[in-house]
This record gives C-alpha cells, sequence and structure tokens, in this order.
C-alpha cells in the first residue's frame, strides 16, 4: 500500500485592490481570534486550573461572532478563523509535548499575515483559485504547473514585509 506524498507549491499572485482588502480584513480577524482564544486559554489556566479544548474555543469563537463588538467577524470566512483555532491547538500540543516554547500573541509587526483555507473554504476549477468571500478569481503568476490531475486541499494565503502576496497550494 502507497501512501500519499503532500506537496507545496507558492506562487505569487496580484490581488485586485478589493481582494487585497477583503484579505487583509481576513488576516486582521485571524490575528484577533488566535488572540482571544490564547488569552481565554491563558486566563482560565492561571484562574481555575483548566484547560480548554478546541470545540471549547470554536464554541467561543460563535459566541464572539454574537457580540455587537465582534460581528465584523461574521463579515470574512469561517474556515480561516478556525484554522487559526486549530493552529493555536497544535500549538499548545507542542509545547505539552516540550517541543516547542509557550505559544505568544500574533502582533501586526512580528506575525506572518496569512490565512489558511481547507477544502470548504475555495473552489478550484479549470486552474482558477476562488477563495469565499474574496471577489472574483485569484490573479495568479504560474512559475510552474501543478501536477496533472492534482487537487489543491489546502490553500494558504500570505502578504510578505515587502507587500507580496503569495498563495500556496497543498496538493497530494
Amino acid at each position: 500500500m502507497t501512501q500519499a506524498v503532500k506537496r507545496a507549491y507558492k506562487y505569487r499572485f496580484h490581488p485586485t485592490l478589493d481582494q487585497a482588502r477583503h484579505l487583509a480584513r481576513t488576516f486582521g480577524c485571524v490575528r484577533l481570534v488566535y488572540n482571544r482564544a490564547l488569552e481565554e486559554r491563558v486566563r482560565a489556566y492561571r484562574q481555575e486550573g483548566r484547560r480548554i479544548s478546541c470545540v471549547q474555543s470554536s464554541a467561543a469563537l460563535t459566541d464572539w461572532k454574537r457580540t455587537p463588538e465582534l460581528a465584523f467577524l461574521n463579515e470574512v470566512a469561517a474556515v480561516p478563523l478556525q484554522q487559526a483555532l486549530r493552529h493555536l491547538q497544535s500549538a499548545f500540543a507542542n509545547f505539552f509535548a516540550k517541543r516547542a516554547r509557550h505559544p505568544v500573541f500574533k502582533t501586526r509587526k512580528r506575525s506572518r499575515l496569512s490565512a489558511e483555507y481547507t477544502r470548504s473554504g475555495f473552489r478550484w476549477r479549470n486552474g482558477e483559485l476562488t477563495l469565499v468571500r474574496i471577489p472574483g478569481p485569484l490573479d495568479i503568476v504560474w512559475s510552474r504547473p501543478l501536477p496533472d490531475g492534482a487537487e489543491p486541499s489546502t490553500v494558504t494565503v500570505c502578504k510578505d514585509a515587502a507587500g507580496r502576496w503569495f498563495v500556496s497550494l497543498l496538493v497530494e
């Protein structure tokens, strides 16, 4: 039995002004959700001595979206917000297994601006990639083709400090 190998392909892309605005808002919301969940986990452990699971964090995210001050979280796709909670869960799992240091808060300056979309958060048709709640397909600069028949399972969109936009496609 052979095991499928996952490989990431990274490409530059040029977003429209509207896409750039939506993605910037998504990056900010991802950072906010990560930091809020981290703050809640640290508070619960220090004050009550209990650990918060990923499922409890997800339920808290739903509650945050219902509050008037965080209602703007409904304007971005839910997939990257849920992925931020999963990344925090992985960070804590690595911390407790003594493979990494305690998770730290994300900042606009120090942290990577990125959002990760799983299969339910994007559409891949005829070589065009469309993200949920982002208008139009992304204008990707194809430096090399994807393997024949390859379907992306995860898409990560990021922006570097120089203002360049990248999309990373994880395929099997």
